[in-house]
């Protein structure tokens, strides 16, 4: 699934047997939230895949897409399913560490 409400934010889905990755472009704040909970909601519920955002291309991220990452990472840890973020610019790293979730995100070493 692709939505590209805008040209400023895009969400790209691939999947195979055993992940989903959501490929996120662009700015990702409270104007294309909904947008990106819409894509997320199906794919959080599917405990059976592993799940992971691909950062690589976002620009920018505000407080409220990263309350929807980690409303995300609760549900998953909730149903004892993977849940990770991958390729993370440097400047979003840095928020996350700011914030103190970095953590949250780091790379798993033994996921589902």
């Amino acid at each position: 699934m692709t939505t590209n409400k805008n040209d400023k934010f895009n969400v790209v889905t691939q999947m195979d047997e055993q992940s989903c990755t959501v490929f996120v472009s662009g700015e990702m704040d409270l104007s294309v939230a909904p947008d990106f909970r819409l894509v997320m909601e199906p794919l959080v519920g599917n405990a059976q895949q592993n799940l992971i955002v691909n950062m690589k291309d976002l620009k920018y991220i505000d407080s409220t897409g990263i309350g929807i990452l980690l409303s995300i990472l609760k549900a998953r840890h909730g149903m004892n399913a993977s849940f990770a973020v991958e390729e993370v610019p440097s400047n979003i790293q840095k928020l996350f560490e700011m914030t103190g979730i970095a953590k949250f995100f780091a790379p798993q070493e033994n996921s589902h």
